[in-house]
């Protein structure tokens, strides 16, 4: 087994044994794998991690990195997540390799309980240029995201329309992207999930992208889920394929 995989196999068996060691009753909130956001925030005062493999390939380039994401809600109304990269290897048509940092974001979480069932939520984001610009874009971009979130008995529902002002854009083409995606998630078992989605992006000047996404969760319990599956271009914008895996825990009761 080549080094880097060894050494990510032992740390996300390490997370999974810390999460079975975690004491308190407060179940996690995932937001991966799919691009869909809930409008839910985790239990407040809960530190959640989320970690997982991700490699892409399109039109002969290929991108493996190590996503990460950390949630903490100061009440079920308001929270913070600081998501990225933490590492990137990408290898371009011509057998070029770049690895280092990614891009970092941060989030500003508000959300809207409607009812047990029925959630609104916006999330304010801003991607700060932590990779080089070999890996990023080396500028800032700023979004704003809306949520509608739905339970109809074990089924989930969430449905996200995003606005992206890019930092860096070609001469001729749109600084503002829109960006939606619906997911579907619906609970089979006590601890076995399926997760579907369709998402894409629209800005002028540029093709259209979609994709779609079919993932598979187990949770051992209610401190731990994983997650694998794929994403699929649906037109030639798009990556070809995206092969993932990960999980979700939390890391720590703050208060």
């Amino acid at each position: 087994m080549p080094r880097t995989h060894l050494i990510t196999t032992s740390l996300l068996a390490l997370l999974s044994c810390c999460a079975y060691a975690y004491a308190d009753d407060e179940e996690v909130t995932p937001y991966r794998p799919s691009v869909s956001s809930p409008a839910q925030l985790p239990f407040p005062g809960q530190l959640e991690l989320e970690l997982g493999l991700l490699s892409t390939r399109q039109d002969g380039t290929r991108r493996d990195s190590l996503p990460y994401q950390l949630k903490l809600a100061f009440n079920p109304q308001w929270g913070v997540l600081i998501g990225g990269e933490a590492v990137v290897s990408s290898l371009d048509d011509q057998g070029n390799r770049e690895r280092g940092l990614g891009d970092t974001t941060l989030v500003l979480k508000r959300a809207f309980l409607m009812n047990d069932d029925t959630a609104f939520g916006l999330e304010f984001s801003v991607k700060v240029p932590t990779a080089k610009n070999t890996i990023g874009s080396g500028k800032t971009d700023y979004s704003v995201n809306g949520i509608y979130s739905k339970d109809i008995g074990k089924l989930h529902i969430d449905a996200n329309l995003n606005f992206t002002r890019l930092g860096l854009v070609d001469p001729g083409t749109a600084s503002t992207q829109t960006g939606i995606s619906t997911s579907a998630s619906l609970a089979v078992t006590e601890k076995w999930g399926i997760t579907a989605e369709l998402s894409g992006t629209r800005r002028r000047g540029t093709d259209d992208t979609a994709q779609a996404l079919a993932a598979l969760t187990y949770s051992p319990s209610n401190k731990l889920t994983i997650d694998f599956g794929f994403a699929k271009g649906l037109n030639k914008a798009s990556p070809d394929l995206s092969l993932f895996t990960g999980l979700v825990m939390p890391l720590a009761k703050l208060w």
